[in-house]
């Protein structure tokens, strides 16, 4: 029986996180990426996840599949249905598990904690392409053709990721910057530190068939605010806090200079209502349990002290 846990899209955040728990528990891992770009302690792997063959070659004696592709957002429309496609079959043809990576942006406007059943309701068209992927997923499993799980993660943050609340905090926070909080720094907001979802990931892999075919929100710290996370990082950090807000006039200025902006525009939403994840069917089930706020903190601020460029990442 092979024992190859094949992590494809390997150079993200989630990828590497995911790595790195399989290497902590003395797995077998296959890195995947485009480039072959080097993991400490996996097998190194070049290949472009939306070709079918090198996905089938990539992942030939698999027992697990990562799906932890996350193209540039302006390749989304193209790139992410392609790739789920060839790792979908990729992995029924290895008679592998397919672990899919997801995200929350389906639900779109919510006034509850989010759990497994919120409706899905996508309010961009980010969180319809992820609804339609993650139903891609779950049709493949109940046909029979592959077994597969979801893990479901909110905003992430952490060592290895950048993100809204990565940079505009951390980065801001190792320079004694302002930060810039995308949206109301009062609201209630949970967060998916990239370390944990790597290690929920693994445990949705190794977990009995019974776990299978379904989605699980992956573990999350207790709610807090902007607000007060912005000052646990800067006290962290060793300055005092000093916070701004991400307008409305300085995203349509972005927007006319960065692709990026412009397509993430969109997902700010989220931090203009309360954005709770109930992660209590994970934590009744699976081992894992999330990071504490501080030591994330002291993990990422390192992160973005080990290198300068990183740091410089937010204009002042």
């Amino acid at each position: 029986m092979t024992s190859t846990h094949v992590v494809v899209g390997a150079s993200g955040g989630i990828g590497r996180a995911v790595c790195a728990e399989l290497v902590r528990r003395g797995l077998p891992v296959r890195a995947v990426t485009r480039s072959g770009t080097p993991v400490p302690g996996a097998e190194a792997s070049a290949a472009d996840a939306t070709d079918p063959p090198a996905m089938r070659a990539a992942c030939r004696d698999a027992a697990v599949v990562y799906h932890c592709v996350n193209p540039p957002f302006a390749m989304w429309r193209s790139a992410f249905p392609a790739a789920t496609r060839a790792l979908l079959e990729a992995a029924g043809a290895a008679g592998a598990r397919l672990v899919l990576a997801d995200d929350t942006w389906m639900y779109g406007l919510v006034d509850a904690p989010m759990r497994e059943d919120t409706p899905v309701a996508p309010v961009s068209g980010k969180g319809v392409l992820r609804a339609w992927l993650a139903e891609m997923v779950l049709a493949a499993h109940a046909r029979g053709d592959v077994e597969t799980v979801i893990g479901r993660a909110p905003e992430l943050w952490g060592p290895g990721v950048e993100s809204l609340i990565g940079a505009g905090i951390f980065a801001s926070a190792a320079e004694g910057r302002t930060a810039r909080w995308p949206g109301d720094p009062d609201l209630p907001v949970t967060a998916g530190y990239t370390p944990d979802v790597g290690a929920a990931l693994v445990e949705l892999a190794l977990a009995p068939a019974s776990a299978t075919g379904r989605v699980w929100h992956t573990p999350v710290p207790p709610p807090t605010t902007g607000r007060a996370l912005v000052e646990r990082v800067f006290a962290a950090a060793g300055h005092p806090p000093r916070l701004g807000r991400i307008t409305p006039a300085m995203v349509a200025g972005l927007r006319l200079v960065s692709p990026v902006a412009r397509e993430g525009a969109e997902l700010l939403y989220q931090f203009e209502q309360p954005f709770l994840v109930d992660d209590s069917a994970f934590r009744a089930t699976f081992s894992t349990r999330a990071t504490g706020w501080d030591e994330g903190i002291a993990a990422t601020l390192a992160w973005y002290r080990a290198d300068p460029a990183r740091r410089r990442l937010v204009p002042a």
